[in-house]
């Protein structure tokens, strides 16, 4: 598998896309560290872009009730009521109409940033191409919820919106008359037009929510709030930014006259000058082909996907660790068809499955210290069995000369272990941390393969599989099946996460780690005998204490 990954990194090094993602994710990464000195992983903004995203659009939503409920939808008194909220009763309803206006600025900020973050990070493609298709149908939803939302005030800026829109709505033979006629005087515009408009203001973002249902559906436990501290923040400076700038209107609109000067909202109307300068067939070109490029990017250019994980029903015995652990609800629990006396059996949706590995490290069967019978698990990986990780646990182990010596597992997609492998570090990578089984680490120092185990991967908080992170630290915790065996001396056990372009770091944290393990006692002392005092050399049969079988 290692080999294979290898030769696909290969073939896409000259890829123009593929440097661009990675020079993308290399600023990502930069940036997270910077946030993360601040802010810990449940508040670095970064990591919660799409829960900030819902955040804002939850403010948008409630904010948005206060204003309907004062909202008068005539022409002429739609931009009084604006105002009225605005200045007379600022101290609540000018707050949420500020609330209102930065809020739907900052969802299509975080949406901009979530997106480009996927990219950078290769979450588009594979088994992930559904998350990131049905992403555009939300984005253009998202747009028409706040360019009818601009139209609405009916200032200045609401008449050169409602014009450009229309004039560009034209350009396509789908309408019987030319909407833009309802703008060429005050006489033409009536109140039913803007009845229409709040219609859609107000429908749009219930077909939103729809789609942002099904666009998380092959997502498990998705993160759709920000945790508190970040909330609290966030709500803070959203207050303070509506009480230190308020949101104005731009002096009321007029069809018999062409206002001069307005002030855009990038965030919404970036492309306004290009649709008001550009012909039909060159606008309505870009919009489709803009579109048409983000849906078909997950296959630019096509990937060799790794095999999906398998399962051997012979070891399965319908625990549910693996579904319950993985990321992507690509694991379903079925009635058992192999005549065994268990339940229900594993089943895996190929189309679904990313070949992290966090099942096969769930699974209790995943035991390296089967001898009598072959190491192989109720679910395991095609690309790195179990039975493959454990040769190349050993064949690493042999190649370390010096002490104390380190085992590194590392992640394909944190930081790049091997510049730190030296003759006293080993690294193995594999595709995610939580691919490896707590077992793993207890074979490493009961068989004395190693002095000491390091385990390092993406940032805290930014686990390319979503899991992994969290998943390794509640094993190791004891807190979440399979857990490491208490037995394990902890001191000589360390995780570190850095994430990508942290060599450095990696390697002053191996430094110490092995500067700490000259200080213990070696592992052939009588304080690690005794913990694992009883355990034969070389077992013939998996132990059965809880947690591993």
């Amino acid at each position: 598998m290692a080999k294979e990954r290898s030769d696909a990194r290969r073939h896409v090094a000259g890829n123009p896309l593929d440097r661009l993602r990675n020079l993308l994710r290399l600023g990502f990464a930069w940036i997270e560290a910077l946030f993360a000195r601040a802010f810990p992983p449940d508040w670095n903004p970064l990591y919660h872009l799409g829960a900030l995203g819902f955040f804002f659009f939850w403010i948008v939503a409630v904010s948005g009730i206060y204003l309907y409920i004062f909202f008068d939808t005539g022409i002429t008194e739609a931009y009084g009521s604006i105002e009225y909220m605005t200045h007379e009763q600022w101290y609540l309803g000018g707050v949420m109409r500020s609330l209102h206006r930065y809020a739907s600025d900052a969802m299509i900020l975080m949406m901009l940033v979530h997106g480009i973050r996927e990219f950078a990070l290769g979450r588009y493609r594979g088994a992930r191409w559904f998350t990131w298709v049905t992403g555009v149908p939300i984005a253009w939803l998202v747009f028409a919820c706040g360019i009818t939302g601009y139209w609405l005030v009916w200032d200045r800026l609401a008449q050169y919106v409602a014009i450009t829109t229309s004039e560009w709505l034209d350009r396509l033979p789908i309408f019987g008359e030319p909407i833009a006629r309802n703008f060429l005087s005050s006489e033409l515009l009536d109140d039913r037009f803007f009845t229409l408009m709040i219609f859609i203001h107000i429908a749009a973002p219930l077909i939103l929510l729809i789609i942002l249902w099904i666009h998380l559906q092959r997502v498990a436990r998705p993160k759709i709030n920000p945790a508190r501290g970040l909330a609290i923040g966030t709500m803070i400076t959203m207050l303070a930014l509506s009480l230190i700038k308020p949101a104005v209107s731009q002096g009321p609109a007029d069809l018999n006259s062409v206002p001069a000067v307005i002030g855009l909202d990038w965030y919404y109307l970036g492309l306004y000058p290009l649709f008001e300068r550009w012909p039909g067939i060159a606008s309505w070109g870009l919009v489709g082909a803009l579109s048409s490029i983000l849906v078909v990017l997950p296959w630019l250019p096509p990937m060799r996907r790794p095999a999906a994980a398998t399962v051997d029903l012979a070891n399965c015995n319908g625990c549910t660790r693996c579904a319950v652990d993985c990321p992507y609800n690509a694991i379903a629990m079925l009635p058992r068809s192999d005549g065994l006396p268990f339940t229900q059996e594993a089943v895996v949706d190929p189309a679904r499955c990313v070949s992290c590995g966090l099942c096969a490290g769930a699974c209790p069967t995943s035991m390296p210290f089967r001898r009598a019978t072959a190491l192989v698990p109720g679910i395991d990986l095609p690309d790195l069995a179990m039975a493959d990780l454990r040769q190349k646990l050993h064949d690493a182990s042999a190649r370390l000369l010096q002490g104390p010596r380190i085992i590194l597992f590392g992640c394909e997609h944190g930081v790049d272990p091997t510049p730190a492998a030296s003759e006293r570090v080993a690294a193995i990578r594999l595709p995610c941390i939580g691919h490896l089984p707590p077992a793993f680490i207890d074979y490493v120092l009961s068989r004395k393969l190693a002095d000491g185990v390091f385990l390092t991967g993406c940032a805290e908080g930014a686990c390319q599989h979503r899991f992994g992170i969290a998943w390794t630290e509640a094993r190791i915790a004891g807190e979440r099946d399979p857990h490491l065996r208490k037995r394990v001396p902890k001191e000589r056990l360390e995780t570190f996460w850095v994430g990508p372009g942290g060599e450095l770091e990696l390697t002053a944290a191996l430094d110490a780690f092995a500067a700490d393990l000259k200080t213990q006692t070696t592992p052939s002392s009588a304080r690690l005998m005794a913990g694992i005092a009883g355990t034969p050399a070389v077992p013939t049969t998996e132990p059965t204490e809880p947690g591993h079988g």
